[in-house]
């Protein structure tokens, strides 16, 4: 197989980068985006806020007991959409291999780039150039012959910088490597590996790949090739949609079946107008449920066409709820998602009738 070249491109503090754009009193001050009261959490930190320990999810109460200078300023997603589209646009002009993550990051494969130079390495710089330049933001990138090395290699330069790892440097750089910081590995799974005595990609290497399968099951596989440089993932320029779903925090908990019936009907409304949005329905509805103490249940129920009522969505999210949830525990925390999806265009046009018990 030819050597392909691919680009990792991760936006540096998005959502925090964009309001100290935007706002000349924010620049170079400690800012997250997020709520910083109740149960607000943060959803972006720029990096004069991440030398105090704040972080990205971190309860805002908490960020600000580590920053107590820290201004919380509320997301803007739709201008955050917006530049994310601009962004988007960049990529396309060098290949229309772009393979979105989120907002802020994306895989580009430009092993046959539309334009510029026959280097990753310089179109890379080309990109950031163009971000910095046109929307007076900042850039890094990683570039790589697989996607598991080139989104690793975004972070060793950050902020504003790029790292390259050739074919020939990868056996070194991945045996280096903590295992904390391998593409994949959470902090729950980085302690399975540690309590197994694995701690750095050289490590790894020397587990078999049936005692990976053994402790990590299906992602087992996955492991044991990366740690050898291997991943043959392609780069997904239509990426297949897997779920579609709306949750919702509450500032108080809540615990009565109206409150509960009132708070879901508004998730499934949020829902609803996703799934319209993305033109899909699904098979398979999830109810998530989060309690006052952080304990969390899942339900599914999975009918035979695509669900494409919104009240039938409701009846069944609201069945999942009451058969399911402990009547005596607040809840502080209600989701509801689709999976099993289905273009809208392809649906039968008879939809399903349903016998609910409550």
């Amino acid at each position: 197989m030819p050597c392909r070249k691919i680009i990792h491109i991760d936006m540096d503090a998005f959502y925090a980068s964009v309001e100290q754009r935007d706002h000349q009193e924010y620049r170079g001050k400690p800012l997250a985006v997020g709520g910083g009261s109740g149960r607000g959490v943060v959803a972006a930190a720029s990096y004069e806020a991440r030398k105090f320990g704040v972080r990205s999810a971190m309860p805002g109460a908490l960020a600000r007991k580590k920053c107590p200078e820290l201004i919380f300023v509320k997301p803007r997603f739709e201008v955050y959409k917006a530049l994310s589209r601009q962004i988007r646009d960049i990529f396309y002009e060098y290949t229309d291999l772009v393979e979105p993550l989120s907002l802020d990051e994306a895989f580009l494969d430009v092993t046959h780039p539309k334009k510029g130079k026959n280097s990753a390495t310089l179109i890379a710089m080309e990109i950031r150039k163009r971000i910095d330049e046109d929307l007076q933001l900042k850039a890094s990138a990683g570039i790589s012959y697989n996607k598991f090395l080139a989104k690793i290699a975004s972070d060793v330069n950050k902020p504003n910088g790029q790292f390259v790892i050739k074919p020939e440097q990868a056996e070194g750089f991945i045996e280096a490597l903590p295992i904390e910081k391998f593409f994949g590995v959470g902090k729950v799974t980085a302690e399975k590996f540690k309590k197994l005595g694995i701690h750095s990609g050289k490590e790894l290497k020397e587990v078999s790949r049936e005692k990976l399968q053994k402790h990590f099951g299906k992602h087992g596989m996955f492991f044991f090739s990366i740690a050898r440089g291997e991943d043959l993932r392609q780069v997904e320029p239509q990426r297949v949609r897997k779920s579609v779903g709306a949750e919702n925090t509450f500032s108080t908990d809540l615990l009565s079946t109206e409150e509960l019936n009132h708070a879901l009907e508004e998730i499934c409304s949020e829902l609803y107008r996703r799934l319209i949005k993305a033109e899909m329905y699904g098979k398979t509805i999830t109810l998530k449920i989060k309690y006052h103490d952080f304990t969390q249940i899942t339900r599914s129920r999975t009918f035979p066409i695509a669900l494409q009522s919104e009240n039938l969505i409701r009846e069944v999210s609201r069945e999942l709820l009451h058969q399911h949830r402990e009547p005596d525990k607040p809840i502080r925390l209600l989701g509801v998602s689709f999976s099993m999806l289905e273009k809208k265009g392809i649906l039968p046009g008879k939809q399903l009738r349903l016998d609910l018990k409550f």
